[in-house]
């Protein structure tokens, strides 16, 4: 961090507006060697930008953030330059010829950010989450972590940690003094139990915020002939997968991504089920059979004018949510179980999407929810923290506080990197305000 760094905030290529940034010791000055002087502070300002020859590169907007009120916690400034290729090349070259200045590697000004304290490693994920967002979903959840919303619960279970931490110090380091009650062993098992419940509970929620962030999986599989590939074309709006009379004609995977009314969705065509003696289109089957007992919403398409073929056990046995779908019902009217569909007329597909919605909704919707893992890492650490507090409450009924007060830092110590702050200073900063032990 003792470098410079400057970058293309913009894509590449000709565009109206290109913005380029920079950060680091020394802004300040080469800012006044390419513009002129400092403008006032987060004020845009109109300015001729200048080689070190004197030559005009482009008549830009300039924006001046002094440190430490700025996006990475340094000095920094941007140039919101013309877009053209020709200028952004003589920029860069420009700001490269200073001393001590060099190109940004990816996500270093989001690093220098959470090195000086302006974002922890949540909202660091959030900002990511959010400028990969393709559905309103995805965005309203990476938006309220950018924002603080997981990291408000973190602060809070670390906070509770710290202040049960504290009162097992008091009672094992100054069990003699008048100023620490006999119970406050119970008492922080009793704060520790009311937590655990409340993470408990966030972890419960599974896999949602992954889902949401990710997109759900809902593959598509039958027998041949049944309209997967019909489907998929159909729900896609474009046509992606071939479609033929023949039995076998889909063999591999073929994927589309959807935004189903603000929900991502990854969607799967497979290989229709059936025994064949064919050694690729056995791969196929194979393929199909992995990828469905992995879905998170499997759709199971039976042909309406073919003999009814029933969801085999290895194909739909794990997924959590399954829809049976009797297709071809412009052909031929049955009483089938299920929801009865063409995707050639268009019969049924409005019900279709409205409970995929729903199913899609179930499985990944974080909205209202308190604190929402987004991530493996995030579920991991909380799993952590639960098993020792688990731990912990066990051992605090034989009455060793101090075997608890190692678990509580074992579970301090998961929960803080999801955030990145783990530390013990906090945990004196709570004994000496809560207790008169500096007399």
């Amino acid at each position: 961090m003792t470098d410079t760094i400057f970058a293309l905030a913009t894509g590449r290529g000709s565009a109206g507006i290109a913005v380029i940034r920079v950060s680091g010791v020394g802004s300040g000055a080469v800012f006044e060697a390419i513009a002129g002087p400092l403008p006032q502070a987060r004020r845009a300002t109109v300015r001729k930008l200048r080689t070190a020859d004197g030559l005009v590169i482009d008549e830009a907007l300039c924006l001046w953030f002094p440190g430490p009120d700025s996006f990475t916690g340094e000095d920094s400034f941007e140039f919101h330059c013309h877009g053209a290729i020709s200028v952004i090349a003589v920029m860069l070259k420009t700001l490269g010829g200073f001393m001590g200045f060099r190109l940004a590697q990816p996500g270093e000004f989001s690093r220098r950010a959470f090195e000086n304290g302006r974002m922890d490693l949540a909202a660091v994920e959030g900002l990511t989450d959010l400028i990969d967002s393709e559905t309103e979903q995805q965005r309203q959840q990476a938006v309220r972590q950018m924002m603080g919303g997981l990291s408000r619960e973190i602060d809070l279970w670390r906070g509770q940690l710290i202040e049960v931490l504290a009162l097992l110090e008091a009672d094992l380091d100054f069990v003699d003094e008048s100023d620490v009650d006999n119970g406050v062993t119970d008492q922080a098992k009793g704060l520790l139990q009311t937590l655990k419940d409340r993470m408990a509970a966030s972890f419960a929620l599974g896999e949602r915020g992954e889902r949401l962030r990710e997109g759900v999986t809902v593959v598509l599989a039958g027998p041949p002939n049944s309209g997967k590939s019909t489907l998929l074309n159909s729900l896609a709006r474009r046509d992606v997968a071939i479609v033929s009379p023949i039995a076998g004609t889909t063999r591999d995977i073929v994927e589309v991504r959807l935004d189903l009314n603000g929900y991502a969705v990854t969607l799967l065509d497979t290989a229709g089920m059936r025994e064949t003696e064919d050694p690729i289109e056995q791969e196929g089957v194979r393929r199909m059979v992995d990828r469905a007992s992995s879905a998170d919403i499997l759709l199971w398409l039976s042909a309406s004018d073919l003999p009814e073929v029933p969801i085999p056990v290895t194909v739909g046995g794990s997924a959590p949510i399954r829809l049976k779908l009797n297709t071809h019902c412009d052909r031929v009217v049955t009483d089938r179980g299920g929801l009865h569909i063409s995707a050639v007329t268009g019969e049924g597909m409005d019900r279709l999407i409205e409970l995929l919605t729903e199913r899609v909704a179930a499985a990944s919707s974080t909205e209202g929810e308190r604190a929402v893992l987004t991530r493996a890492r995030h579920r991991e650490a909380v799993g952590v923290a639960l098993a020792a507090l688990d731990r912990g409450l066990a051992i605090g009924h034989l009455a060793n506080p101090e075997l608890l007060a190692e678990e509580v830092r074992a579970a301090l110590a998961a929960i803080g990197q999801i955030t990145g702050h783990v530390g013990v200073e906090a945990v004196l900063d709570q004994l000496f305000s809560q207790f008169c032990i500096g007399k």
